[in-house]
């Protein structure tokens, strides 16, 4: 009781020096408990004048990973109360959805305890040695109200001295967002975090900090990464965060993206002694970083503004994953980290691990976005297919054509950047399936149905008619397993435009 008064007069001193207001949502986040796995969250917002009763919800996905979480099951102990301690009535009506008996308006207290289970970039967790806050597992949000400023107090834990994220700094451990969308897209890592030298590019600072790093050349490490950013950054023509955060959360796999920040499973471990384990993560961290482009600002019109009671499905995710796996080696070439004998074997190693799934013949582009929910992000092979394998693919026919058609003086970096202003910047919304597809079609100057049937269908890609416009030989076999073989090799005379075509897409 002692320490719930504590953290509600600590709410309201944040009220009277400006940070809380009536629209403003205050949450204090305590990690007294880390012990346990558990965090204590006190929560304090205003309910308009005559309204009786609250639903305070929690989502059940988090952006950027495509699956139901159920992220309700894990809070217990939860409390309602006015702001003179008298307790409030309420009840439990979904698996995650409280409803208030409010007593009719004022501002009231909320506190509940999240408990976690395992260290994953997708899910919130704690233990006595750092604290991932996955934001959409552990703040509730009023029901159908996500426009309300956000303030969260991180609460000092006696032996941690780090804390990191993308959100802007408003007093010490404490924290703004414009609104829940900026919140739940904005992870917060606390510990005892090593911090690798920053860089700025385009005058942004850049940040690294991370969990339990290895021993490693960290100054080479992060001129890589300032060569990615650089790189990424040109596609489009400007940066649009004013600081950006790499959050390491040590061992593991997987990472999400967000507006301003990544957080990514990131030790650091033999990146100077394995050369290929440095060019994954590499590629890795180019993948995660383009996403602030592509899916938080160049988007299906699906994914945003989020519904986070609900799966939110799209049938552009060959757009929002796959063209960014084609950025990969775009960015790295551009970067100067990557030769362009690894780009063809990567293209190769792509086709033939499509070309060997037979569920390539099962299901379509476009539905392997949309039942991601139930398939998973890599799909089920054999019967579904990944829009991580095909999508890419996809990119890389789009690319060609348009540098094809316009004689090299366009490409998709083209179509990104029309994206990215036309859509995200002029008309703050996602494109259409249709829009994508005007797009690319306006920026390559011919119609792209024979590239958009691929999307919506089943059929055979015709690898070698765009290939050998960017002087490539296709070749298949099929071994006596029934399995495919696929070789990728240059051209023995190429014209001017296929020489052109080649050095900007694989590097020679």
């Amino acid at each position: 009781m002692k320490k719930l008064l504590l953290l509600t007069v600590i709410s309201l001193l944040c009220c009277t020096k400006g940070l809380c207001q009536r629209d403003t949502v205050n949450f204090t986040v305590d990690f007294s408990e880390a012990h346990r796995n558990r965090f204590r969250v006190q929560m304090h917002l205003s309910v308009p004048n005559g309204e009786k009763l609250l639903d305070l919800n929690i989502p059940v996905w988090t952006p950027g990973y495509y699956q139901v979480l159920e992220f309700g099951r894990n809070i217990s102990e939860f409390r309602a109360s006015d702001l003179r301690g008298n307790g409030l009535p309420w009840q439990r009506t979904r698996d995650d959805q409280w409803r208030i008996a409010t007593g009719g308006g004022g501002r009231i207290h909320v506190s509940y305890t999240v408990t976690t289970e395992r260290p994953f970039v997708a899910v919130p967790y704690i233990d006595k040695d750092r604290a991932f806050i996955r934001p959409t597992g552990i703040f509730m949000y009023p029901d159908k109200d996500l426009d309300r400023t956000v303030i969260v107090e991180i609460m000092e834990h006696p032996s941690w001295r780090n804390i990191a994220t993308g959100l802007d700094s408003i007093a010490p451990r404490t924290f703004r967002a414009g609104d829940y969308d900026i919140l739940y897209d904005s992870p917060i890592l606390a510990g005892n975090l090593t911090e690798l030298p920053s860089f700025r590019v385009r005058g942004a600072e850049h940040r690294f900090l991370g969990y339990q790093m290895a021993q490693f050349d960290r100054k080479s490490f992060m001129d890589d990464l300032q060569r990615i950013v650089r790189s990424a950054s040109d596609i489009i023509g400007e940066i649009p965060y004013e600081h950006y955060t790499f959050l390491g959360l040590g061992m593991g796999n997987g990472g999400i993206e967000q507006l301003n920040s990544t957080a990514v499973a990131f030790t650091g471990d033999g990146l100077d002694s394995d050369p290929a384990n440095r060019l994954r993560t590499l590629s890795f961290l180019a993948h995660e970083y383009f996403h602030h482009y592509n899916v938080k600002r160049i988007r299906p019109i699906e994914l945003g503004p989020f519904d986070y009671s609900r799966p939110n499905r799209t049938r552009g995710l060959w757009l929002s994953e796959g063209l960014t796996v084609y950025y990969e080696n775009i960015i790295l070439k551009d970067a100067g980290l990557i030769e362009p004998g690894q780009i063809l074997e990567d293209w190769q190693n792509t086709i033939q691990g499509y070309e060997n799934n037979a569920g390539r013949k099962k299901q379509t582009l476009a539905q392997s976005s949309w039942e991601t929910w139930e398939d998973g992000p890599f799909g089920r092979r054999g019967e579904t297919i990944s829009y991580y394998e095909k999508g890419p693919i996809i990119g890389m026919f789009l690319d060609i054509a348009i540098r094809h058609s316009s004689k090299n003086e366009r490409s998709l970096n083209d179509v990104m950047r029309a994206l990215y202003y036309n859509y995200y910047k002029e008309k703050d919304r996602g494109a259409t399936e249709e829009e994508i597809k005007t797009a690319c079609e306006g920026i390559a100057g011919r119609d792209l149905d024979d590239i958009f049937t691929y999307i919506q269908g089943t059929g055979d890609l015709d690898y070698q008619k765009y290939l050998s416009m960017a002087g490539i030989q296709y070749q298949r076999t099929v071994n006596a397993d029934g399995k495919s073989s696929v070789k990728l090799s240059i051209q023995p005379t190429l014209s001017i435009l296929q020489k052109e075509i080649l050095g900007d897409i694989f590097g020679y």
